[in-house]
């Protein structure tokens, strides 16, 4: 899985956080957290972008992406990429049928150093390993910055566009300057989605790799 994959799984994934501090402040941190509390379930088309450090673009990709709490994931790149992730809350299954290939893996291990799984914990969490900022607005578009805290981070900055009170766009930076965007399309937010949509079937002939503890 791609890190733009893990920082959006865990993102998507991230259960009920809290609004504020307990002391009432409304700081940075504490608005991004009051923004995706209400997240019951998010389905969109996606459109992703790589850009490298001159400005090229290295790799464009589109799919459908749909998430409900709790924990249950889906993310289908359509070809030349065409990949699909699902996870069910515990692991996380990347099937690639190009490769004849599934892999297995606990999902601690796919989201434990992103950002997104920080979200899903307390405003003090988040505020103690990234500095959050808003950075004003982006064709009407409300922007926070998450830029970590540790020198041995996966990425430099991350920032959530949001409209209507949604996400419709994120922007990662990496350590070697590369930029990845990836814009939501046709979103439904708090819509019914059925379990059965994370089930993933992928024929028997395939190639199982297991990593999980």
């Amino acid at each position: 899985m791609t890190l733009i994959g893990r920082v959006l799984l865990g993102l998507l994934l991230a259960l009920p956080l809290a609004a504020a501090e307990s002391d009432g402040s409304h700081d940075d941190a504490s608005a991004l957290a009051d923004r995706l509390s209400d997240y019951r379930s998010f389905e969109a088309d996606f459109r992703q972008v790589v850009v490298d450090g001159s400005g090229s673009t290295v790799q464009e990709t589109s799919g459908r992406v749909r998430a409900k709490r709790p924990g249950l994931f889906f993310w289908k790149s359509d070809p030349p990429m065409n990949q699909t992730i699902v996870a069910d809350g515990e692991t996380v299954t990347v099937y690639d049928p190009d490769l004849k290939q599934v892999t297995i893996r606990d999902m601690t291990q796919r989201v434990s150093k992103t950002p997104a799984l920080l979200l899903s914990g307390e405003v003090g969490s988040l505020s103690e390993n990234y500095r959050v900022s808003r950075v004003g607005t982006d064709n009407a578009a409300t922007v926070f910055k998450l830029v970590p805290r540790s020198q041995d981070a996966l990425f430099l900055s991350l920032r959530l566009h949001f409209r209507d009170g949604v996400v419709r766009e994120m922007r990662l930076t990496d350590s070697l300057e590369q930029r990845t965007i990836i814009a939501f399309e046709n979103v439904l937010l708090n819509d019914p989605i059925s379990d059965g949509v994370f089930e993933l079937d992928y024929p028997d002939s395939v190639d199982v790799i297991r990593d999980t503890r």
